[in-house]
């Protein structure tokens, strides 16, 4: 009964995408088909409520966290945070070093936003437009702007999913961090070495767009402004809990957004929920958004994802699953049993939040050490899920700067940290040593 389940389940999630309706109505529709599994077993409504309600009282700081992020990215739009990032860096990219510079512009960007679609709507989208004068193929650029936006979305103190990760697999997201910096050096490397390989091997066709220009019509473009961006990498960097450190940058936003740029407190209450928006409509594509209310769609699948855990656990649903993986690690080990079980989480689940949720549940029983557990949770399901074609992960960032999906051919990052990870398990089968501490509660 058990596999029908699961088949139901995928066939909602692939029917919601092929129609382009949002994948909630999907989980919603899962949460119902789980339910009456568990009541099927024999359990009662008030128990399976119960169990959902456990697995979203768990997340409950992730869930906070969001309101932060939402104001972040705002607020940082407002003060003109990010139009003079994008201004003082974009002078950087040539025709020749094109793909090296959105690869690491765009890392920057999810770094320090800690979001692939808040870097794929702002760097990614101004990547886009200078690519189309350059003569870059839009599918390289994409493919450029995917990894980078994944390189923040893994490591970043204020992305959701290393605070995901962190709060499932209750280690420190600091000391995530330092592994995550880890073992990723090498394929970071070797990502940027490419794309500057590829670069030189392009045809020189034009000059870039002047950034610097076009911000200055609506923003006052001044070092002041980044003083968001310095206060939260300052604080990530002495260990202060992420949801005081994002406090702080965006109480360091607001006289920016008020003084510095000149917005109305109206404005400044009105962005806090919906976002930014630009009076100028030639930037409104590349700069709008943020917000409390961009967060909430991220939020319902949380929501929702997380209060399938307990009712997984407890009805048995996934026990098959879970021996499976358990199975392949005995013959294949952790890391690879993880890898190819984040894979078939993410081409089932379809967003990565679920993916992440799932692997982490079903690879539970192979968990030792469990900051080595978090780290393989980011090298596996977190950055896989942007390969899967029809995942909302890679799909979205690649619609949102006008990339066809081919372009994840060209994600060299995405493919180069799982391989480099793979090859140093043969080597050191027990894994990379866990950062210090291991233990903790997240952010």
């Amino acid at each position: 009964m058990e596999l029908p389940i699961i088949l139901l389940f995928s066939a909602g999630l692939i029917l919601c995408l092929l129609l382009d309706q949002s994948i909630l109505y999907a989980l919603a529709f899962g949460f119902l088909l789980f339910c009456f599994y568990g009541r099927k077993k024999g359990f009662s409504w008030r128990e399976l409520f119960q169990w959902a309600g456990a697995g979203i009282y768990r997340v409950r700081n992730i869930l906070i966290t969001f309101v932060l992020i939402g104001l972040l990215t705002a607020y940082w739009r407002g003060a003109g945070t990010i139009p003079s990032i994008v201004s003082y860096t974009s002078s950087l990219i040539k025709p020749a070093v094109f793909l090296l510079m959105t690869f690491l512009l765009n890392s920057l960007i999810s770094v320090l936003t800690g979001t692939a679609f808040g870097a794929a709507a702002t760097m990614g989208v101004i990547c886009a437009t200078m690519a189309i004068p350059l003569g870059i193929p839009v599918w390289l650029m994409g493919g450029a702007v995917l990894s980078g936006v994944f390189v923040g979305d893994r490591c970043s103190p204020v992305s959701t999913s290393a605070l995901l990760v962190a709060e499932l697999t209750e280690t420190n997201i600091f000391d995530n961090i330092k592994g995550m910096l880890k073992s990723s050096r090498l394929p970071f490397l070797a990502a940027a070495l490419l794309y500057l390989a590829i670069g030189f091997l392009l045809p020189r066709q034009g000059e870039g767009m002047d950034m610097h220009s076009l911000f200055a019509g609506e923003f006052m473009i001044s070092p002041l402004a980044l003083i968001p961006a310095g206060v939260i990498m300052l604080l990530s960097l002495l260990r202060v809990n992420v949801k005081w450190a994002m406090s702080a940058s965006i109480i360091s936003a607001i006289p920016l957004c008020l003084y510095l740029q000149g917005m109305e407190g109206a404005a400044l209450l009105k962005a806090a929920w919906s976002g930014y928006e630009a009076a100028d409509e030639a930037l409104a594509p590349m700069i709008n958004g943020g917000g409390i209310r961009s967060m909430m769609k991220t939020a319902g699948i949380i929501i929702i994802s997380s209060a399938y855990s307990d009712i997984f656990r407890k009805t048995g649903l996934l026990d098959g699953a879970m021996a499976w993986a358990e199975r392949l690690a005995g013959r294949r080990g952790a890391y690879p049993a993880m890898l190819l079980t984040g894979f078939v989480s993410a081409m089932i689940a379809c967003n990565q939040t679920l993916a992440i949720m799932l692997t982490n549940q079903l690879c539970g029983g192979i968990k030792k050490d469990p900051g080595r557990f978090a780290l393989d949770l980011e090298d596996t399901a977190v950055i896989v899920a942007p390969l899967i074609p029809w995942c909302i992960a890679g799909s979205v960032p690649l619609a949102t700067v006008g990339a066809p999906p081919l372009a994840v051919l060209a994600a060299c990052y995405l493919y180069l940290l799982p391989l480099w990870r793979l090859f140093f398990y043969k080597q050191h089968p027990q894994g990379p040593r866990p950062a210090v501490g291991g233990d903790g509660a997240a952010g």
